[in-house]
């Protein structure tokens, strides 16, 4: 019964964790657009804080919690699936950092991409995910 426990709370962490790594990256577009030292783009920055520090590092945390309680449950960390999907989703949390940094960035005044660029990069959580998702059902190794 624990293990389901662990499951649920994994699946519905990484839920929250992956809408906050959607729509930073689209926050990111709009906050560019906001002309700088204006009304709205302190309204960006405030979204921006706010989305990182309540949703998406307590979601990291907790999916970090789960998914290694899984493991050790489920005595996965010897099979090859498992250490694939590590690795994507060690991916995945250097991408959370990156768009955390850059956050800092824009609340600074720096607009170092462009808003093509930010919806590229916003591709990155959707295909990581998808390989995910495969080797957690599938496991093909």
């Amino acid at each position: 019964m624990l293990y389901l426990w662990l499951k649920a709370g994994h699946v519905i962490f990484v839920i929250f964790w992956m809408a906050g790594l959607f729509m930073l990256p689209r926050f990111f577009v709009y906050h560019q657009e906001a002309p700088e030292g204006s009304p709205e783009n302190a309204i960006w920055v405030d979204r921006e804080r706010k989305l990182l520090r309540i949703i998406m590092w307590p979601s990291l945390v907790a999916v970090w919690t789960f998914g290694l309680l899984l493991a050790v449950s489920g005595e996965w960390y010897t099979q090859g699936w498992f250490h694939a999907k590590l690795a994507l989703v060690l991916v995945l949390s250097a991408y959370h950092v990156w768009l955390a940094n850059y956050a800092a960035l824009l609340a600074a005044g720096q607009r170092r991409l462009t808003g093509r660029n930010l919806r590229l990069l916003n591709e990155v959580p959707g295909v990581t995910a998808a390989l995910i998702v495969v080797l957690v059902i599938v496991k093909p190794f």
